[in-house]
């Protein structure tokens, strides 16, 4: 079993701590090693426990979080998930690399989904730990740097892994259209069909927009509305808009819209 994931709250508002603490404290993969009132103080318990996860308020007296991030070295940060009452800093905390951001009043079921990415970004850090390990253990018999021997690892991972694009089969009639997924531009939903945007032509396929998303490549094509796909590769402009809700404009200047309820997907576009 994993160590518990030692945690730091920062923020200036007692209330606001007291409530997370509150909420963490019930689980049993979280221990709560420190609080912070301020950008200073954050700093100090950061050097002085080298805590794990940090949630980070950003609106702070003096320091702000974002000052607190920069500060920190960047080969020791901690995994940190930014909570703030405001939604116009979201699309600067993902360009701190920030692994979430909340929203104040912290709602349950978002507090669960930030920490389910926590957790799976302990795993990948571990594993990195550890493949890391092996390869400077081959380097001291083979005598090649860790970084030869990473090099010569990707390149292996790559041929093996080499496979075609993933192309969506679009039918019509008797007849079948294979689209590869990187070069859809944008989907969206007209009624019982999905109108499939690619290379100025449009396609029409005759499903549910959530058994077609299932069937897309997510490092490619990711949903922005609940009537929207687009390719987060096409995106080439963002602008925030009002509610919380974003204008995304894609290569070829057509413009769709990400609303509130899919804000986590801003984190493929800030950075």
């Amino acid at each position: 079993m994993d160590a518990p994931l030692k945690t730091l709250i920062v923020d200036d508002e007692a209330l606001a701590r007291r409530g997370l603490r509150y909420r963490l404290s019930r689980m049993d993969d979280i221990e709560l090693v420190g609080e912070a009132r301020n950008g200073r103080e954050a700093m100090g318990l950061i050097n002085e426990l080298s805590p794990d996860l940090v949630f980070l308020d950003i609106q702070m007296p003096g320091m702000d979080g974002f000052d607190v991030l920069r500060s920190l070295d960047e080969d020791d940060m901690p995994t940190i998930v930014f909570v703030t009452a405001f939604d116009e800093y979201a699309v600067k905390a993902f360009e701190a690399n920030a692994l979430d951001y909340l929203l104040k009043p912290i709602e349950d079921e978002r507090l669960g989904e930030a920490l389910d990415r926590v957790r799976r970004a302990r795993n990948q850090k571990q594993a990195i730990k550890h493949q890391q390990s092996l390869l400077r253990l081959v380097g001291q018999i083979t005598g090649e740097s860790v970084r030869d021997m990473e090099e010569l690892r990707r390149k292996g991972v790559d041929r093996l892994h080499k496979t075609a694009p993933p192309k969506l089969a679009i039918r019509d009639g008797g007849s079948t259209t294979w689209v590869p997924q990187e070069e859809i531009d944008w989907i969206d939903a007209a009624g019982d069909y999905m109108c499939v945007h690619s290379k100025g032509e449009t396609y029409i396929l005759r499903q549910t927009m959530k058994k077609l998303e299932s069937e897309l490549d997510p490092d490619i094509l990711q949903r922005i509305h609940r009537s929207t796909i687009v390719n987060v590769n096409r995106v080439r402009e963002m602008h925030s808009h009002i509610n919380g809700e974003y204008f995304l404009t894609l290569d070829n200047g057509h413009t769709v819209k990400l609303s509130r309820s899919y804000k986590e997907k801003l984190k493929y576009f800030g950075g």
